[in-house]
């Protein structure tokens, strides 16, 4: 059946009419326009910080105190970052926290997915009591157990000059163990590597054991390699927790050569005047490390969420 639109032209009556665009109401519009202006506001009470410590680090002393809230440097100079190299030993403090933070994401990445491991994968008594036990210490404030954990490094046995009792000497502290140590098998790691090690079937654990692997190489030639999205996300949240500690290195560490990037930064500030110039340069360097691993496993970060997230 054909209906006669125009001289000469014929439609198809069966043909679907075109829907016609509704008119957004003003009540999504208003929606739409009040979004976005919360979405820039947010995006530059986020970003103007940020700006701003860069811009103050490229500006000479004179002008940081006449044009602090000025953007654009009059003139910009790199004296700031200079100073950060030569007043202080700040290449030493930016290697002790690289090796801070490297360490602190081997290690918490290992023994966090030895952990997430039997928790998820294995049958044993009180299992689900040892996974509330992890989660309920992750509702204790860290401020609470620095003093415990500060007692527990200087009496370990038989290092820093203590006897097997404990006694006479520093233990663990003024070393990298005494920051390593106590967050090497963190509950957030072992929490979060055993969300992702439940998404994973069980049948080839099952197809193993029959073979007659051990538990052992069943985690880290089975299990281990199938979880690398979650163990990057993990490093990258681990090397970033080292990275910007600052209390607790600051609590352990008494040896200058030891300081990190995050006490080193304080060298800048005393009782009497805070040179904000090579502050806020130091600040800069100190970020770049966090920010590069972020732009470049970003990949990693969004697939390990998505996968935890998706189970």
């Amino acid at each position: 059946m054909t209906a006669l639109t125009r001289p000469g032209r014929v439609r198809d009556a069966a043909a679907p009419a075109v829907p016609t665009r509704r008119p957004r109401s003003r009540r999504s519009i208003v929606g739409a326009a009040v979004w976005y202006v919360a979405v820039v506001v947010l995006s530059v009470i986020t970003i103007a910080p940020l700006v701003w410590t860069l811009s103050t680090s490229l500006k000479p002393a004179s002008e940081i105190l006449a044009g602090a809230l000025n953007l654009i440097p009059s003139s910009p100079t790199i004296e700031n970052y200079l100073s950060v190299f030569e007043d202080v030993p700040f290449g030493r403090y930016f290697v002790n926290s690289l090796a801070l933070g490297v360490g602190g994401a081997i290690t918490n990445v290992f023994f966090g997915s030895l952990g997430g491991y039997a928790l998820a994968k294995l049958k044993f008594r009180g299992r689900n009591g040892v996974f509330a036990l992890f989660i309920s210490s992750l509702m204790i404030p860290g401020i609470v157990t620095m003093i415990p954990t500060f007692l527990i490094l200087r009496g370990f046995p038989l290092f820093g000059g203590n006897d097997v009792l404990g006694q006479g000497g520093l233990g663990l502290l003024n070393t990298y163990a005494a920051v390593i140590v106590p967050g090497a098998a963190g509950a957030f790691a072992v929490f979060f590597m055993k969300q992702f090690f439940e998404t994973l079937p069980e049948e080839i654990g099952e197809a193993a054991r029959i073979d007659g692997a051990s538990e052992f190489r069943i985690f880290a030639q089975i299990y281990l390699p199938l979880a690398k999205a979650g163990m990057a996300v993990l490093a990258i949240l681990s090397f970033q927790a080292g990275w910007n500690n600052f209390l607790w290195p600051l609590i352990v560490l008494n040896n200058p050569d030891l300081m990190t990037v995050q006490v080193g930064l304080s060298s800048f500030v005393n009782n009497y005047e805070t040179s904000y110039g090579p502050l806020m340069a130091g600040t800069v360097v100190a970020s770049l490390p966090v920010l590069i691993i972020f732009i470049v496993a970003q990949r990693y970060i969004i697939e390990g969420v998505a996968h935890v997230g998706g189970k």
